[in-house]
């Protein structure tokens, strides 16, 4: 099923993210946690796919797995600014051929030394119209409620994503973000400009303090005084944070739905526990309307 036929019909739709290894030894143990996640029926789950295409065969082979097996529909990630449009092409191909109905389409992180210059693509808005060109896809884009990192200010970075759906964007999935203020002033901002499509807010239930300071570091992501605090306070307790971050992920969302945001990403990083839990937090919520 197209990720656009779920966001017309349901409300307090809720998804996962998995992401792909980046070895065939490792293959197993992804497909083993995947699964697990993929029983716990998500309204669908998406497959991440490393940088400059590394992983690509996984991504595809997964998401088929999570459609064939466990009847969820799977949105494939295809991030473009280091790759052919030849091999853009073949890879489009390969999802039709595996039944993939929806592509979330990003430029990705730019390799490092790499001349952009000399690329088939630079933005993804120039993946979203090869994509068009080539199936009938559903097609997802990214947007940044804290701002894209290498914009100069929000107002750049809005037009960006104009061009984005203009292009054929479908929906729009966020960043991760931690104070849901910061998402409802953006969805002020991007309506005021014309930008109509669904919005899916991305929530990462943080578990390890490390990982947290890495990702915003990246990112650019700002963090309330609130969660600092409680990473501060957890942070040196594994359980005890994996706790906490489950717990302020489920106030996000039950923040979120009760606000009008109709679906839900979560970021679960291939723990099952930890989609699990959040999946039962919100056991009388999820699909309510």
């Amino acid at each position: 099923m197209k990720i656009s036929e779920l966001l017309e019909k349901q409300k307090n739709l809720l998804s996962f993210e998995v992401f792909p290894p980046k070895t065939d030894s490792a293959y197993s143990s992804v497909e083993t946690a995947v699964e697990e996640i993929a029983t716990l029926k998500p309204d669908f789950m998406s497959v991440t796919y490393g940088a400059g295409g590394g992983t690509s065969d996984f991504t595809i082979s997964i998401a088929s797995g999570i459609q064939q097996h466990h009847a969820v529909p799977a949105l494939a990630h295809l991030t473009c600014v280091s790759s052919t449009k030849a091999a853009i092409r073949n890879h489009i191909q390969k999802l039709q051929e595996a039944g993939i109905e929806n592509i979330l389409a990003l430029r990705g992180d730019l390799p490092q030394d790499f001349d952009n210059s000399k690329a088939d693509f630079h933005y993804a808005d120039q993946l979203v119209t090869e994509i068009k060109k080539l199936g009938d896809f559903c097609i997802g884009g990214a947007c940044y409620p804290d701002g894209h990192p290498e914009s100069l200010h929000m107002a750049e970075d809005i037009d960006n994503l104009k061009r984005k759906v203009d292009a054929g964007c479908q929906f729009l999935t966020t960043q991760m973000f931690f104070d849901n203020n910061v998402l409802y002033n953006y969805m002020y901002k991007i309506r005021e400009k014309g930008i109509t499509v669904p919005i899916i807010a991305g929530v990462m239930p943080v578990t390890n303090a490390k990982q947290i300071t890495r990702i915003c570091k990246l990112s650019g992501t700002y963090l309330p005084a609130r969660f600092k605090t409680i990473v501060d306070r957890f942070g040196e307790n594994q359980a005890a944070m994996t706790q906490a971050g489950i717990a302020y992920a489920t106030e996000q969302i039950i923040d979120l739905y009760a606000n009008g945001i109709k679906a839900v990403h979560v970021y679960s990083m291939n723990k099952p526990e930890v989609a699990r839990q959040i999946k039962e937090n919100l056991s009388e919520i999820v699909g309510k309307i």
